[in-house]
């Protein structure tokens, strides 16, 4: 009965992605195809389980996902620890992605920034900066209103209460966007 509830909570979630977020997921696949077309790279950031989930993410795009293709420009700010940490001493946790994005974004590369709640500092300011840079900023995060929805070009806010639902759908939608840029036009 227990684990019945948790898949119960699951399936909710991603019904509730599939009933109010296909059309953000469609442009921000499109914002990502359209980008590794022209030669600029993804940048992913998120703490924690979403900063695993950047990871994993990167690793579909420069690796592979299904198909064998050349490997795709993506770069997962979360990876680095002397970066991490020598901005976070310096700097402040709150500059750890910014700082990334002020030295290795380029006007046209997409920073996609992952956020359950919407809400992290570190997240908001390395999007502020992409805008800034002339890079598209978007966003996976968990229900509205948000601070990161706000901001950003496209956001995918998962409208479910659960952060461990959110992440589920968070990675379904990495998986989304791997396979609809893999396939042929």
């Amino acid at each position: 009965m227990y684990f019945e509830k948790l898949v119960q909570q699951h399936q909710d979630a991603v019904q509730a992605m599939l009933i109010n977020c296909l059309d953000d997921v469609q442009a921000l696949a499109d914002i990502c195809k359209n980008a590794v077309a022209r030669g600029n790279t993804i940048f992913l950031c998120g703490n924690g389980g979403s900063a695993a989930d950047c990871q994993h993410i990167a690793a579909e795009f420069v690796g592979r996902f299904v198909k064998e293709r050349k490997g795709l420009a993506a770069v997962a700010m979360t990876t680095d620890t002397s970066i991490l940490t020598a901005v976070g001493n310096d700097y402040g946790f709150k500059n750890i992605f910014r700082r990334q994005v002020e030295g290795l974004v380029r006007k046209g590369d997409v920073v996609l920034g992952i956020s359950t709640s919407g809400n992290s500092e570190n997240i908001i300011l390395a999007l502020a900066e992409a805008k800034k840079k002339g890079a598209i900023a978007i966003a996976l995060t968990g229900p509205k209103p948000n601070a990161i929805a706000e901001i950003v070009e496209v956001a995918v806010a998962i409208p479910y209460p659960v952060t461990a639902r959110v992440q589920e759908c968070h990675i379904l939608i990495g998986h989304m966007l791997c396979d609809y840029v893999d396939k042929e036009d």
